[in-house]
């Protein structure tokens, strides 16, 4: 299983409590308001904030948030001026990390980072120095449960998917950035669910992390740069196999 799905579906067990949830709101609040602030307020002409839209639906944000953060966006609302910057480095059993931050106070902000990778045992690296390691694909993920592993694949390729990954408990829907809105509201209008959708980085190729002491740590580390109120989103090139997993649990 990939880093990106397994950090995923790790993220997913712990968002199921309020705090969470309102970290994972105030992130994409974020991401919409400066999708809008970019390229306007409407989402027709605005490939990014289309995708920051879908992602927000797929976490049941309220349409009311979505339309105060747009108007934030465009001016019609004050609200604060971020600055989007991407942090690359190392962590634990040498896994790249890639961190994407928003920020209104970069100082503090790398200093956190820094901060959590050598707590970790990584280091943050100088910028280019991971990112070559993986692909920006829109990743979409489909509960299992109830879904044909065939007709999913047909409907996904027809829309413009380039793969459907099967998982322990969900399918990953793989598509290239500009075709993932088109993707997903097929799926929709198919009565198909998606429990995960939005931009990612996903890793060329995945290190295999064997060690618990490690793996314990890499996801602490995970976990600090997620929890961080500046870090949009955490992308990482690892695998865990499922019975390390069970004991990390």
């Amino acid at each position: 299983m990939s880093g990106h799905s397994k950090w995923s579906t790790i993220k997913r067990k712990k968002g199921a409590n309020d705090a969470k949830r309102g970290k994972i709101f105030t992130k994409l609040i974020k991401e919409i308001t400066i999708a809008a602030r970019m390229g306007g307020g409407d989402p027709g002409g605005n490939p990014r904030l289309r995708s920051a839209i879908i992602a927000a639906k797929s976490e049941n944000m309220p349409k009311d948030n979505i339309a105060r953060a747009i108007k934030k966006g465009t001016g019609d609302l004050d609200g604060a001026v971020y600055e989007e910057i991407l942090y690359e480095g190392y962590g634990p059993g040498g896994v790249a990390v890639l961190v994407e931050t928003m920020t209104d106070n970069k100082n503090r902000t790398v200093a956190d980072i820094r901060h959590f990778f050598a707590k970790s045992g990584g280091n943050l690296g100088e910028s280019g120095c991971v990112g070559w390691m993986f692909d920006k694909k829109g990743s979409i993920m489909v509960d299992r449960e109830g879904v044909d592993e065939d007709e999913l694949m047909e409907l996904a390729i027809e829309a413009g998917a380039e793969d459907v990954l099967e998982e322990e408990t969900t399918f990953q829907i793989l598509t290239e950035p500009d075709d993932f809105a088109e993707v997903v509201e097929s799926l929709e209008k198919s009565g198909i669910k998606c429990v995960e959708a939005g931009i990612s980085m996903i890793p060329k190729n995945t290190l295999d992390v064997t060690e618990e002491k490690t793996a314990r740590s890499l996801l602490k580390l995970l976990d600090n740069l997620e929890d961080n109120d500046d870090v949009q989103k955490v992308h990482a090139n690892f695998d865990i196999a499922d019975d390390l997993m069970e004991n990390l649990s």
